[in-house]
């Protein structure tokens, strides 16, 4: 049995989400620095990508520059209320799809056992 059939979308969702936690959270370590430009992963598009080719090429194609609401004076796009709300956002789908996934392999782990 292959991955795709045994998880189906949720392997790839799980690294994607883990790539954009890190985007999110290189964007909140900026918060302070002058000219940085806040990024984001759009995870539609990553997500697609992904279950097409690689995780890797689908999060490259899928990131983006942030646009701010209110440009700051040194030029840092970085808004850190959003930041903070997309990561935590972001966190609990990250932990919604690893539960599923511990879930699944609790029941093949069961099914395999005979219970």
């Amino acid at each position: 049995m292959s991955n795709d059939t045994l998880f189906g979308v949720h392997g790839a969702a799980l690294a994607v989400r883990s790539q954009r936690m890190g985007v999110l959270a290189s964007n909140i370590a900026n918060a302070s620095t002058p000219g940085y430009k806040a990024k984001d992963i759009d995870f539609a598009t990553a997500l697609r990508s992904a279950e097409t080719g690689s995780v890797d090429s689908g999060i490259a194609g899928a990131t983006k520059y942030r646009i701010p609401l209110q440009m700051s004076m040194d030029g840092n796009t970085v808004e850190l209320a959003t930041e903070q709300t997309a990561f935590a956002e972001n966190a609990v789908a990250y932990q919604t799809t690893l539960s599923f996934l511990n879930g699944r392999i609790g029941t093949i782990t069961r099914a395999l056992k005979g219970e």
